[in-house]
């Protein structure tokens, strides 16, 4: 999402190289720069200009520190800002029992997907949540909700029948808490527009249940747009925090530049797939890094935590020490791998690779998916043993796959290296061999060609 964010800033950052010191002449042309790249990102006009000139009056008159350079000194002022702008601080949900959170947004803005999702997620975290329709206009809403919460494995309220929603919410939420819920997620009804009935409908309706949460769910995709709909709901009924959907869209940042300083209301959730897991808490500090290039290893670290089977792990160490790791194995880590999402988010998180070339990302996504292909298309005790990988066998795998036998030989021949390397660490050969097996592996790509 902030691809593009993230390569002009950087090139603004290499004008002041060199520098001695950071002065009103030599960091007007980089701040015109930060200026222009964050319009590009459809940030608001006013908080664009507000951003820079925190930014100038925090630099200029600055000694360089004698440790580091002026363009990283510039960034680390800039980080601090962008910071303050996602919204620096604690940003969680109420701590008050039962939750209520009451879900708000405009029609189409994946209101009723982020409901179910962030119901998935406080599971996670030790609650009880149980979702509750109050969308009884669009048709088959509760239809989708009540998918979603299966999905999820959380329990669905619902009334078909019932059109006055303040009170058949509070009657829905009634039941949910005697049947053990602690956390309650009402998802209202949207338009596609504000208007009159709408604003009127969620002021009662917050009025009757009392919520100590009420998230606007904005599509990221909106831009300035967005910002001037969360002013608005803010206005109606007080936001507490944003849920900010579709961020791993071609969206251009803007929204969840923008905000926090137009609204008010801190962004607490984004959203960053399609699947019932794909919504995270949301970290100003790590968000701000990830806009500069610098990765964010704690969210991979978390995720890592969440997704991976840690006694499968060790198992999988314990074979790779010994040598003994065959090509179920790696089908195994190449799922494992899969269960945190997407190659190219993964690689956003780690420093350093979020300036890889375009496309990089979406070409490894495929050589990955290409050698699952192939492995799939083998039979256990080909997995097991891949010595036994005739021609005859290599043609069958490929017509399997739909891949080439060229395919086939390639996963053949960076296993095999694998396998060197791995014998290595269990010989203690030393180094030396080591990195000239490393070498002649450097710069392919470990899934495929």
């Amino acid at each position: 999402m902030f691809e593009g964010l993230t390569e002009s800033l950087s090139k603004a950052l290499r004008n002041i190289r060199g520098v001695g010191k950071l002065t009103e002449s030599n960091m007007s042309e980089a701040l015109d720069e930060v200026r222009r790249a964050l319009l590009a990102a459809d940030v608001h006009f006013k908080v664009a200009r507000e951003f820079v000139e925190r930014v100038k009056a925090e630099c200029v008159g600055r000694e360089v520190i004698k440790s580091v350079t002026p363009s990283q000194q510039i960034v680390k002022i800039i980080n601090d800002e962008l910071v303050k702008l996602l919204g620096e601080g604690d940003s969680g949900l109420s701590a008050v029992l039962p939750l209520k959170i009451m879900m708000v947004g405009l029609h189409g803005s994946g209101k009723t997907t982020t409901s179910a999702k962030l119901a998935s997620l406080l599971k996670k975290k030790g609650r009880v949540p149980a979702l509750i329709a109050c969308d009884v206009y669009r048709p088959a809403a509760i239809d989708q909700l009540e998918a979603l919460g299966r999905e999820a494995g959380v329990r669905v309220y619902s009334d078909r029948s019932d059109k006055n929603v303040p009170s058949m919410a509070s009657r829905l939420s009634g039941e949910a808490l005697a049947d053990g819920a602690n956390a309650l997620i009402f998802d209202t009804a949207g338009r596609l527009q504000i208007d009159e009935p709408l604003i009127r409908e969620i002021v009662d309706l917050k009025s009757t249940v009392g919520p100590s949460e009420v998230l606007l769910v904005a599509d990221a995709a909106l831009g300035q747009e967005a910002v001037n709909v969360a002013k608005a709901f803010n206005e109606a009924v007080k936001l507490t925090g944003v849920a900010l959907a579709k961020l791993d869209g071609d969206a251009r940042g803007g929204a969840a530049l923008s905000i926090k300083s137009v609204s008010g209301a801190p962004i607490k959730f984004i959203g960053v797939g399609e699947k019932i897991s794909d919504l995270d808490v949301f970290h100003p500090d790590r968000m701000a890094q990830r806009i500069l290039g610098m990765g964010d290893v704690v969210s991979l670290v978390e995720k890592a935590q969440e997704t991976m089977d840690l006694a499968e792990a060790e198992k999988m160490a314990e074979k790779m020490r010994k040598a003994d790791f065959n090509l179920e194995d790696f089908l195994s880590q190449i799922r494992q791998m899969k269960k945190m999402g997407s190659l190219g988010g993964i690689m956003k998180m780690i420093p350093g690779l979020s300036s890889l070339p375009s496309g990089f990302d979406s070409k490894a996504e495929s050589e990955m998916k290409r050698t699952e292909a192939i492995i799939l298309s083998m039979t256990p005790s080909e997995r097991r043993n891949p010595n036994i990988l005739n021609a005859r066998r290599r043609m069958r795998i490929a017509n399997g796959s739909g891949t080439k036998v060229s395919d086939v030989n390639t996963l053949i021949k960076k296993y095999e290296g694998m396998r060197k390397v791995m014998k290595m660490f269990k010989g203690g050969r030393g180094m030396r061999e080591m990195s000239r097996a490393m070498s002649s592996m450097k710069g392919r790509n470990p899934f495929g060609r």
